[in-house]
């Protein structure tokens, strides 16, 4: 992994990108071994791309490629591009309650190798996770939000994270403020337990109770300042009927909710993710 490369672009389309992009890494002694692309429209429209590269001997160093690659290709073509390593290993916290599938589904994942990350630490304002967390070897840190000072949990919180590439809430349930999101931004991924944007907000299995739904789903999302309203990621469903209680439906939409942001987590490590507005594109 030490000499592979990932290439994200977002530009305004046009005839010629794929081209020089391929072309200069050929130059300068890459492989590609992945691309993919997305045009919205190739008249006016918005081009989208990632490419996977293998770059065992450049002829320059990365910082140079970067610089190179700004100035011979991305300025030319109007470029938001990032160049990232697969061996710079992303270090992730996750935020959790007192539910605790997610947060046990994240961490199985990442002790059999599945989620390319370092997990920095948990982070709870509970203290029930806390055996169940250490055992695999991860620091577990209990910040509670006493007598509902959110401000005062969000700084020892980010005393804590600060310096992660990715913030996952793993069901923790409370709402952050727009402060603390804009310190991650494109950073926060949340799992939120219905197929948004129907049932948003509290107890939404209740909901889909009540209203007899005959399927239920699980969102995982970026975060933004607006809540419940950030960029899709990630989307299942399950079908359920009459015979489904509350129970049943939280039973089944538990298995969605650890899946669901699980694969989301998964592809924003392996940069296969791009934000373009409040959507993204997802190349898997």
């Amino acid at each position: 992994m030490s000499h592979i490369a990932r290439l994200c672009i977002t530009c305004p389309d046009r005839p010629g990108i794929v081209s020089a992009v391929t072309t200069f890494l050929y130059t300068h002694g890459a492989n590609i071994i992945d691309l993919d692309q997305h045009s919205t429209d190739p008249q006016g429209g918005s081009f989208f791309l990632r490419l996977e590269f293998h770059a065992p001997v450049l002829d320059m160093s990365r910082a140079a490629l970067e610089t190179a690659f700004g100035e011979v290709v991305g300025e030319r073509f109007g470029m938001d591009w990032r160049l990232s390593y697969a061996d710079d290993v992303k270090s992730v916290a996750i935020l959790a309650s007192r539910h605790d599938h997610c947060l046990m589904e994240l961490l199985w994942r990442f002790s059999r190798g599945e989620m390319p990350c370092r997990v920095a630490a948990v982070v709870s304002n509970h203290a029930d996770a806390q055996k169940s967390v250490e055992s695999f070897g991860v620091p577990f840190f209990h910040v509670p939000v006493a007598n509902g000072d959110m401000a005062a949990a969000e700084a020892a919180m980010m005393d804590i994270i600060k310096d992660v590439d990715l913030v996952v809430l793993a069901r923790y349930m409370r709402v952050l403020s727009g402060d603390f999101v804009a310190a991650f931004p494109k950073r926060i991924i949340n799992i939120h337990h219905s197929f948004l944007p129907a049932f948003v907000g509290a107890d939404p299995y209740r909901q889909a109770h009540d209203k007899g739904v005959k399927l239920i789903g699980a969102t995982a999302h970026y975060v933004t300042a607006e809540l419940d309203a950030g960029p899709i990621i990630e989307q299942d469903t399950a079908r359920v009927n009459h015979r489904f209680g509350v129970a049943d439906l939280k039973s089944t939409g538990s298995e969605l909710e650890r899946t669901v942001l699980a694969r989301a987590v998964t592809w924003h490590l392996q940069d296969r993710v791009i934000v373009h507005g409040n959507k993204t594109v997802v190349f898997r």
